[in-house]
């Protein structure tokens, strides 16, 4: 019997009345043989699309202004918008994908073996490097950020002229003391677990939002008198600004593992995460760079919340905010780079699915109980020891660059020409071309993307491979 492996029910209906996943079988019309349920996920829309979107939003949002002064206010909002239609299109093609993979046994790896087998094992290379080279950069600037933070609260809560300790301005003690809440999120097996400190970093960014938006509207004292404001002015620097909206939409590494783990992952409610994170990055991002550039025009400068005067707890504690939000991305990178280095040690542990001829009815009935017996959730291959030596390895490595680097630009460079060009913009559209080359019922010019609402309808129904 052929089968698709990775296509959900369209319907959201559950499966003899169990949300979670429903172990009973059911018989099968017109035939003798019995039909096990497949485990559904767990994840709800919502925690996935707070995953998502912490994947997404990071520092980078704080330099979106300076991006915007370069090349004047309506270009500036056109590429915002561009950069996440980008996005929006390339987790899009990865989704279609997933849907020729193992039931909910989604990877780049996975993908990769039905494309370019002697290829995946560099494609997982490239993620490993891209999302450690990520995690190390967090703490990179945890450990920048703290000193400053520490001595602004200091100041505000005690007096100008008082001091804080000398070891609270050294960096590497505060990323020390706050691997000790890093490492217990770090060795969580699913995204869905992380999504309590997705919802506080989200918070984090409202709050810098409410910063923006208010010293836009109601200044307060010492702030530097704005710049020009341009509707239209590029400079040579909109070269390299230009990347970095693009590269802040980066967040194609965990779109596998919450196709995994969503409850009933059809396409309508991929399309509605995929919608709803990237439409909330854009959104924020258009407002950070619209009134930061109001706010400050052409002075502004690489941090928008550096220019504002850290002289009140309202702007200390945005600082604060900024390390929470890093903070609590940490652990979603670290969570794709271990699986993408147990694809590399060990890719012969994940090979697809392939289907085999079937002799007669006892046959078939065989298959489709091992098959019921052998689905499950992508991380749930992973040993116990290797989960914990890899996520080990990760932790301690990380740490030890972090603690000895200073400079964010060398690990923001390296990674930027390694693996986030690779999955961000190259992978998805490659992995799309390689699936659907020779199917007549797909066309590209056949795609309908509706964007902002995050409906998307594929062209045609999953094909059997």
């Amino acid at each position: 019997m052929v089968q698709t492996y990775g296509v959900a029910r369209e319907n959201n209906a559950d499966v003899d009345g169990n949300s979670g996943g429903a172990d009973e079988s059911r018989a099968l019309l017109g035939s003798g043989g019995v039909e096990v349920a497949k485990p559904d996920g767990h994840a709800t829309i919502g925690s996935c699309i707070s995953n998502l979107s912490n994947t997404i939003m990071g520092t980078g949002m704080l330099t979106f202004p300076m991006a915007m002064a370069s090349s004047g206010l309506l270009p500036g909002v056109l590429t915002c918008v561009f950069s996440g239609g980008v996005a929006a299109f390339g987790l899009y093609l990865l989704s279609l994908c997933a849907t020729k993979t193992k039931y909910r046994h989604a990877s780049f790896h996975a993908v990769s073996q039905l494309t370019f087998p002697k290829a995946a094992v560099f494609f997982d290379a490239a993620i490993a490097i891209k999302c450690f080279g990520v995690s190390i950069s967090y703490l990179i600037i945890i450990k920048g950020l703290m000193p400053n933070v520490v001595e602004s609260l200091y100041h505000v809560l005690t007096s100008p002229d008082v001091n804080p300790p000398a070891w609270m301005l050294h960096g590497g003690n505060w990323i020390s003391i706050f691997m000790l809440l890093l490492v217990p999120l770090c060795f969580l097996r699913t995204l869905h677990s992380l999504r309590h400190t997705s919802y506080v970093a989200l918070f984090a960014v409202a709050y810098l939002l409410t910063i923006v938006i208010k010293c836009y509207f109601w200044p307060i004292k010492n702030m530097p008198a704005p710049g020009k404001i341009r509707l239209i002015h590029f400079t040579p620097s909109f070269v390299s600004t230009f990347p970095v909206q693009v590269f802040a939409y980066t967040c194609a590494q965990n779109l596998f593992p919450i196709y995994n783990e969503i409850y009933s992952n059809t396409q309508k409610r991929m399309n509605i995460v995929i919608g709803g994170s990237i439409g909330a990055a854009t959104l924020t991002y258009e407002v950070v760079a619209v009134i930061g550039y109001l706010t400050f025009g052409s002075k502004v400068g690489a941090n928008i919340i550096a220019m504002y005067p850290s002289t009140s707890l309202f702007i200390a504690f945005g600082q604060l905010a900024i390390v929470i939000l890093v903070l609590f991305s940490y652990p979603l990178q670290v969570h794709p780079c271990r699986n993408c280095l147990d694809k590399v040690f060990h890719p012969d542990h994940s090979v697809p699915h392939r289907v085999k001829p079937v002799a007669n009815a006892d046959d078939e009935e065989e298959e489709e109980e091992e098959d019921g017996a052998e689905d499950d959730h992508a991380h749930a291959e992973m040993s116990t020891l290797k989960h914990s030596v890899l996520t080990t390895v990760i932790i301690i490595s990380g740490f030890i660059i972090a603690y000895l680097v200073d400079d964010l630009r060398l690990v923001l460079s390296f990674v930027g020409s390694t693996g986030s060009t690779t999955i961000s913009f190259i992978l998805p559209g490659l992995f799309y071309w390689k699936l659907t080359r020779n199917d007549p019922s797909v066309r590209m010019t056949n795609l309908v993307v509706h964007l902002p609402c995050g409906v998307i309808h594929p062209p045609s129904a999953a094909q059997p491979h």
